[in-house]
């Protein structure tokens, strides 16, 4: 998975997902039945530090040594918004 230390991790809501933050700067989606990564969420700059699902697991949110948030969709992997 990650190349570098895992800083947070979170469950979805459902319980069937997991999210995951590095070192490495990305942040990882997981299947916690299958333990496979589903996807690799790009964007910050620096390490990932905290990572939180919404109430409904559709979003992520992500919060980085970057000095941004993130929001992104947990659908698609696609970076919905920064807040800086």
């Amino acid at each position: 998975g990650h190349t570098n230390g895992v800083t947070s991790v979170a469950f979805s809501p459902d319980r069937l997902h997991l999210a995951s933050g590095s070192w490495d700067d990305n942040l990882r989606l997981w299947d916690a039945t299958t333990r496979q990564c589903t996807a690799t969420l790009m964007g910050h700059t620096e390490d990932v530090n905290s990572v939180a699902f919404s109430p409904d697991g559709r979003q992520l949110a992500s919060g980085s040594g970057d000095k941004t948030l993130r929001l992104w969709d947990t659908a698609t992997g696609q970076c919905v918004a920064t807040l800086e």
